[in-house]
């Protein structure tokens, strides 16, 4: 499916963890956590999206061009791992029925001496291309005195805003997702790697299922219960585990590196691709286990650096204020 490249030298700085966010950059990403939880309802002590899911784990093994992307110990060998899947939004009671809502997958390679944690969902793009805009997407969708969205507001919000539609038109186009192991998953921003020659190699995630995509008509999809996707995963991992190919979608001159994630790279389906490794979940675990802390997107082992967007950089903030208000 995927063919091994030789990776380009795009220049010899290492991108580092972004700094920490200003007061003002905080205090946005507080406002994103409450319209998010808003959106929602406010439902207690649970995310403030992605609410719904199940812990699972497993291990990730490396592949042999790993090196050509990045030097990093998570990637060149092989590691435990737990993950999560979910399902999107702020409510945990999300029917598994709902096509046009996001899935999630999180995982932390367990790596000696630096983990790093990845947040992937089964949309190339994210659904806002600056932090105002995210802002205003979520508060059109806050119910009212009735308890219902304005429908009215959210399509001029739209119109205004095309670019926020992208994402739920791409997650629309698919069919219901079967299985959380029958799901391509990306990770929407550019990483950069520095591989084993010291060279800078930006790229972006995806996921790819073993088992190849599996999606439900919509006569499929109403013999189908709210809650089944655990069940069908928990049936599926004890016949054999679930599998998934990391890949890095290599950037070429021209991409957007740093700007518009609401947008895909010219061409993204059938440029080079590299293999990084395999993922085999195993067994569901409690999920207390992911619970009990978070899928930090800024924890990157050396060898990856993070995304240069101002998304990326809140959602680290974000994660850490969501987890505080969900635990006390």
């Amino acid at each position: 499916m995927f063919r091994a490249v030789a990776v380009p030298v795009i220049g010899a700085a290492v991108l580092t963890l972004p700094t920490l966010p200003t007061p003002a950059q905080a205090a946005d990403t507080q406002s994103l956590v409450d319209a998010l939880r808003a959106a929602a309802g406010k439902p207690p002590g649970v995310r403030a999206t992605f609410a719904k899911g199940q812990c699972v784990r497993g291990t990730y093994t490396p592949s042999a061009d790993a090196g050509q992307v990045t030097r990093s110990l998570s990637f060149t060998r092989p590691w435990p791992l737990v993950g999560r899947f979910s399902v999107g939004g702020g409510n945990p009671s999300a029917p598994d029925t709902t096509k046009t809502v996001l899935r999630g997958f999180s995982i932390k390679i367990l790596s000696e001496g630096g983990d790093t944690h990845l947040l992937f969902e089964n949309a190339p793009v994210h659904f806002a291309r600056t932090l105002d805009q995210m802002l205003g997407f979520l508060q059109v969708r806050a119910p009212g005195p009735d308890g219902k969205a304005n429908p009215e507001a959210i399509a001029a919000f739209a119109k205004a805003n095309p670019e926020t539609t992208r994402q739920s038109a791409f997650v629309a186009g698919k069919p219901l997702p079967g299985s959380y192991a029958g799901i391509v998953y990306w990770g929407v921003h550019t990483f950069t790697g520095t591989n084993l020659a010291g060279q800078t190699v930006p790229f972006k995630f995806k996921v790819v299922p073993g088992a190849g995509e599996i999606g439900l008509s919509d006569e499929e999809a109403k013999g189908k219960s709210a809650q089944f996707l655990v069940a069908e995963l928990t049936e599926r991992i004890a016949r054999a585990p679930v599998t998934f190919d990391v890949v890095a979608l290599l950037a070429e001159p021209g991409d957007d590196l740093t700007g518009d994630i609401t947008q895909r790279w010219k061409n993204e389906d059938e440029r080079r691709a590299l293999k990084l490794g395999t993922i085999a979940v195993d067994a569901l675990e409690p999920n207390e286990t992911c619970d009990e802390g978070i899928f930090d997107p800024g924890r990157l082992a050396d060898g990856l650096g993070a995304p240069d967007d101002e998304i990326f950089a809140a959602r680290r903030t974000a994660y850490g204020i969501s987890f505080g208000q969900r635990a006390k």
